[in-house]
């Protein structure tokens, strides 16, 4: 969290507010272990007069085209926020990063658990950033048969693969539940067991609960907003994330939540069920 559509909601709010302004100055940057690459002498010597050409989103990271080939990339991890603030606003001992633009406002990157990260890439680290990530699955061209062949022959369970950002671009904990919920298929169930048919309803699953989160800008549970300091609403939306013991929307079976690699996970169990890995050892959490 954020996930693919709290960044794509970032990145339209921010693209309202900032695109062809220019970065003027680095006024804080206390937290330098944020600044993931180039060394943080380059980083301050570089960023300060670039241009804002273009913004945009890669999986689950916002990218920030500037002039002269330099891209920033920022990753908001868990309890980040990126926001426009005027001249008169002050940061918080969250904030670790402010970015001074033109017309006196300026950019604040907020982050409790300090996990947020900063890349200024030239062209090859864009391009290295690009090729390490998998698929974009809103993208127009990802089909059902891109997703088949990512399933094919893995005998991964569906809920780690799915996270996988190198396997599917974007998708986290919250989405891949909503997912997995809204296609029928439990999330202990094996890539390779699939049908054609399942897959198709994986597919469309995605691509649905994505679009909503973005219609619904975003799920806010603790700290997400957008740059314009806004909450989202889909958390009002969920089918099962964050709703254990609470009945299924289509069944009314409680929610159940569990432990998938460290993750907690919800599911229905008459919805979604797979009695060839229910019954084994699974860490139920209280």
């Amino acid at each position: 969290m954020p996930e693919l559509p709290e960044v794509e909601i970032v990145a339209r709010t921010l693209a309202a507010q900032v695109l062809q302004h220019k970065i003027t100055a680095i006024e804080k940057l206390d937290w330098e272990r944020m600044i993931e690459t180039p060394d943080l002498p380059t980083f301050c010597a570089v960023l300060p007069g670039r241009r804002i050409l273009a913004i945009g989103r890669r999986a689950k990271w916002l990218l920030l085209t500037l002039d002269a080939d330099w891209t920033l990339a920022l990753h908001l991890r868990m309890s980040g926020n990126l926001t426009v603030q005027d001249a008169a606003a002050a940061p918080t001992i969250y904030t670790h990063l402010v970015l001074a633009l033109d017309d006196g406002r300026r950019i604040f990157f907020q982050d409790q658990r300090k996990f947020g990260r900063v890349r200024l890439l030239d062209p090859v680290g864009l391009d290295m950033l690009h090729t390490s990530l998998g698929p974009e699955p809103l993208d127009a061209q990802f089909a059902v048969r891109d997703l088949a062949q990512l399933l094919a022959r893995r005998n991964a369970r569906l809920k780690p693969l799915l996270l996988n950002q190198a396997i599917i671009a974007g998708l986290g904990n919250i989405y891949v539940d909503e997912a997995l919920w809204l296609a029928r298929l439990h999330p202990l169930r094996t890539a390779s067991s699939l049908d054609p048919d399942e897959i198709e309803h994986l597919y469309d699953a995605i691509r649905a609960v994505l679009q909503q989160g973005i219609q619904n800008h975003g799920s806010t549970l603790r700290t997400y907003r957008n740059s314009y300091g806004e909450r989202g609403w889909n958390q009002e939306h969920f089918a099962v994330y964050d709703r254990k013991q609470q009945p299924c929307l289509r069944c009314g079976t409680p929610i159940q939540r569990i432990l998938v690699s460290q993750r907690s996970t919800h599911f229905c169990p008459v919805c979604q069920p797979d009695p060839s890995v229910l019954p084994m050892v699974v860490k139920n959490d209280p």
